[in-house]
């Protein structure tokens, strides 16, 4: 049986952060997170009435092992507090609010795994902000606009998440369009194996992708991006300002990798985002493999006992709709 985070652990850490009179009274296990969990603590004794606790134990993450795990690909599993760390680092280096960091432990002294305790941002996220309140979510679209101008400033010769560039390392492939092309062509293998109407339609879909692919233009300037900025990534403090959270896949990489998730998750409103400069033929291919890898990942996460099921599927059959409606195109 999965195994999370025990009160008595979290009172600990939380204790260990805050001093010894800070006194916890509740712990809420909040919805959401697949690779790590996260806690609200609330507490007495303390200025702060509550803080959040992140948990990257083995029981908090619902993903399959990956067997032979390429630790350096800028797509690998971005979890621990390493690259968190080197995340929340840069993002404060650069004027990019996010919650402000108040313990990190990876000494396994008090849990057998490495954690970090955060600031509790006082706002909903900028999802529930633009259902409930449109008016002033336009207002926090346009800051979340001005803190990804901010981190596309950020240039590098490199491509990679930050933490592996911070050490020295290189990520893996030649380019960010070869990484991408053959990404999806594994999630394209894995798709077809799953999904029978992705499997009917597995050749012209190869094609497809090697059609787009042969399109791109070499690059060797690479931006700040988050990695998979939804609105639900973005928290919106008491002023109602943007804050950015599940920060750890945070790379330098093509802007447009970031604008294709933008794009699908923002819908309507992505247009307060949208950038110029941006490369169309990057754009056709990334959305095409951004599809099919939600289309992929989803199914795989079910081969577990993750325990939104119906939410998954119903993510892998709208973009197993959305990729195939892309062949027409």
């Amino acid at each position: 049986m999965r195994q999370f985070t025990e009160t008595a652990v979290l009172s600990g850490i939380v204790r260990e952060a805050l001093g010894a009179g800070a006194d916890v009274v509740g712990v809420d296990r909040l919805r959401g997170g697949s690779k790590k969990g996260v806690y609200r603590v609330h507490v007495r004794g303390s200025r702060a009435a509550s803080v959040i606790v992140y948990s990257w134990a083995e029981g908090e993450n619902f993903w399959p092992a990956a067997e032979g795990a390429d630790a350096v690909h800028p797509f690998a599993p971005a979890s621990g507090l390493v690259p968190f760390l080197a995340a929340q680092r840069t993002l404060e280096r650069i004027g990019v609010r996010v919650p402000g960091l108040v313990l990190a432990d990876d000494s396994r002294r008090r849990h057998p795994a490495d954690v970090a305790v955060v600031e509790d941002i006082a706002g909903p996220t900028l999802e529930a902000f633009l259902r409930t309140d449109p008016v002033r979510a336009s207002d926090a679209l346009g800051e979340l606009a001005a803190m990804l101008d901010v981190m596309y400033q950020q240039r590098s010769r490199h491509y990679g998440r930050v933490d592996v560039l911070e050490r020295g390392d290189k990520a893996s492939g030649d380019s960010c369009e070869q990484v991408v092309f053959e990404r999806a062509l594994e999630d394209l293998a894995e798709a077809a194996e799953r999904d029978p109407r992705i499997g009917s339609a597995a050749a012209p879909l190869r094609d497809r992708l090697q059609e787009l692919a042969a399109r791109v233009a070499p690059r060797t300037e690479y931006r700040l991006i988050h990695g998979e900025l939804g609105p639900d990534h973005v928290l919106l403090d008491a002023h109602g300002h943007p804050v950015l959270i599940d920060i750890e896949g945070l790379m330098f990489f093509d802007a447009e990798w970031e604008h294709v998730f933008l794009q699908l998750r923002f819908g309507e409103r992505y247009p307060a985002l949208s950038r110029p400069g941006l490369d169309p033929a990057r754009l056709d291919l990334f959305m095409l493999a951004m599809r099919l890898s939600l289309v992929a990942g989803p199914l795989r996460i079910l081969d577990g006992d993750f325990p939104h099921r119906s939410l998954m599927q119903g993510i892998a059959d709208h973009n197993a709709r959305e990729a195939l409606a892309l062949l027409a195109r």
